[in-house]
């Protein structure tokens, strides 16, 4: 006669059941990342559209004002006027007496000082920032930043010759944008020869979300192949890292 207990199988082992205040926490933890996203577009458009209307609705025709004649106010009025302005003076300037106009109030601004200089520095800024012509970050790449071994993430901006930053004729460089995290707006320019960065295979969007998130977001895919092709550069003879700070 067999014993009883030797015939019964060995038990598995009973998974662990997770506590009520551990399954709290996340549930919580996951609302947060669900909800706070929502909440910050939510508010950045509400505060966006309230900026304008408290710009430009003080200035609309009483008339043609909707908040004097409604018996509720219309949210975004401001906004709507301001595009509608900015499109007008936007075809304004692509036509010969705009572009007029327009030379007038440079030469009066570039005469005046101090203003000068900030007119001119925004100018460039917006006219870099939103040109037509693609003037914007070429490259995703990495340079040895702050010191040797420790590698940045950066961004091209554009290829230079070495004459245009005071060294020799001849010399291939890149003019480099080092950002800050998580707000890629401020930063360094630095200069590197093209032999002391490495160019990486990643859209400029993919860099930005891998700055922006502190490096927890990485790229969801890698650049076609022929985008990789067009970046590839042929290898040369490495030389000694220069990095120079404009700011």
């Amino acid at each position: 006669m067999t014993d009883g207990n030797a015939s019964q199988s060995p038990q598995s082992p009973v998974p662990a059941r997770t506590s009520f205040l551990s399954r709290f926490r996340n549930y919580f933890f996951t609302g947060i990342v669900i909800i706070a996203p929502v909440i910050i577009t939510i508010w950045a458009t509400i505060w966006f559209i309230s900026f304008f209307d408290s710009w430009v609705k003080p200035l609309i025709p009483f008339n043609y004002n909707p908040d004097n004649y409604l018996p509720f106010t219309v949210p975004g009025t401001g906004l709507v006027v301001a595009v509608l302005i900015i499109t007008a003076v936007g075809a304004l300037g692509a036509n010969l007496v705009g572009r007029t106009l327009l030379g007038w109030w440079d030469r009066v601004v570039q005469r005046t000082p101090i203003v000068r200089s900030i007119y001119k520095g925004s100018k460039q800024i917006f006219e870099t920032l939103f040109s037509q012509k693609g003037t914007n970050f070429k490259y995703v790449c990495l340079v040895e930043w702050p010191h040797k071994d420790m590698w940045t993430i950066a961004f091209v901006s554009r290829e230079i010759d070495g004459a245009q930053i005071g060294l020799e004729t001849g010399r291939r460089m890149y003019a480099v944008y080092v950002s800050t995290t998580p707000n890629p707006t401020g930063g360094y320019v630095v200069f590197a020869d093209e032999s002391d960065v490495q160019i990486l295979n990643l859209s400029v969007e993919d860099g930005l979300k891998l700055v922006i998130s502190m490096g927890l977001v990485m790229p969801d895919k890698r650049l076609s192949a022929s985008v990789e092709l067009k970046r590839a550069k042929p290898a040369r003879p490495r030389r000694k890292a220069i990095l120079r700070s404009t700011t």
